[in-house]
């Protein structure tokens, strides 16, 4: 985002002020300020489904930014509220020294063999809400035995990480040989990781949305129109992104291809997600 804040202040001439954190914890900033009736923030960027949560609270405005106009249609919120910037897939990563050519997986069910129990990584599911989403959406791929499966990586004793984010280190570390996470991080992060070339890959927006208070409305828009433009998403995939702009693509090998083949992951109510986590916490935690 170090890039995007760059480029609009050069260009705009307006400061932002930026507070990083995973899509759980942002999300939850965000409605205890809202519910304590001092929202701190213009606009909010995260994974579509955290942010979609903040939609019963109406939290957003409705805005589409012209320059998302050619975005892919199936990444369109349908009530206007949320624009997708870019999308991350999630895949499987591996360290690259740990894990020898001919062990690599090549489907999401190799994760189920038995010689890569307690050595595989990923954020805790009963509190990441982004995880407890991708294993519910593997209905999309496992069909009426996705549980099955989910309940066979549990009994695999995975690491268990805060986020998405902290599963590379983890792995460069050589603290797992491989793990779940997005699929761009093996190009941001430096040491021996990599990612595997599978079938098919889950993928969630990531989105920007418009707060119904902000107290700079028109300067937050205008971010949102520059981070939708061809210059902005041409800085995102730059640094190793899968945008929304046709065409555009990170230096990633097969990036065309993964883009083409993404299985969008439906988006869990509250109340689903509360139940979800509930059963990942016993399949995952209780002994």
């Amino acid at each position: 985002m170090a890039l995007i804040e760059k480029g609009f202040e050069a260009k705009y001439g307006i400061k932002t002020e930026y507070w990083r954190a995973d899509a759980t914890k942002v999300i939850d900033r965000v409605l205890t300020e809202w519910r304590a009736g001092k929202p701190g923030f213009d606009l909010v960027i995260g994974a579509r489904g955290p942010l979609a949560l903040a939609k019963q609270d109406s939290v957003y405005a409705r805005f589409a930014p012209a320059s998302s106009a050619n975005f892919p249609a199936k990444f369109k919120d349908k009530d206007g509220q949320l624009t997708a910037w870019r999308t991350t897939p999630v895949g499987i990563l591996y360290n690259t020294e740990l894990v020898k050519a001919a062990d690599i997986p090549k489907s999401l069910d190799d994760l189920l063999d038995a010689k890569w129990q307690g050595k595989i990584s990923m954020p805790d599911p009963s509190r990441h809400a982004s995880t407890a989403q991708y294993l519910w959406n593997l209905e999309q791929i496992k069909g009426e035995k996705w549980m099955d499966f989910v309940k066979g990586l549990a009994k695999q004793k995975p690491l268990l990480l805060e986020s998405y984010s902290t599963v590379p280190n983890t792995i460069v570390r050589g603290e797992s040989a491989l793990g779940i996470s997005y699929v761009q991080y093996p190009g941001q992060t430096k040491g021996p990781i990599g990612f595997a070339p599978i079938n098919q890959y889950l993928a969630d927006p990531s989105d920007v949305a418009l707060s119904a208070k902000a107290a700079n409305p028109n300067a937050a828009r205008a971010f949102i129109e520059y981070l939708c433009s061809a210059e902005g998403q041409k800085k995102v995939a730059e640094t190793g992104e899968f945008v929304m702009a046709p065409g555009v693509y990170p230096s990633i090998k097969g990036a065309d291809k993964i883009m083409s083949g993404l299985l969008l992951m439906n988006e869990a109510s509250a109340e689903q997600l509360a139940k979800l986590q509930g059963e990942f916490r016993q399949w995952f935690l209780v002994k």
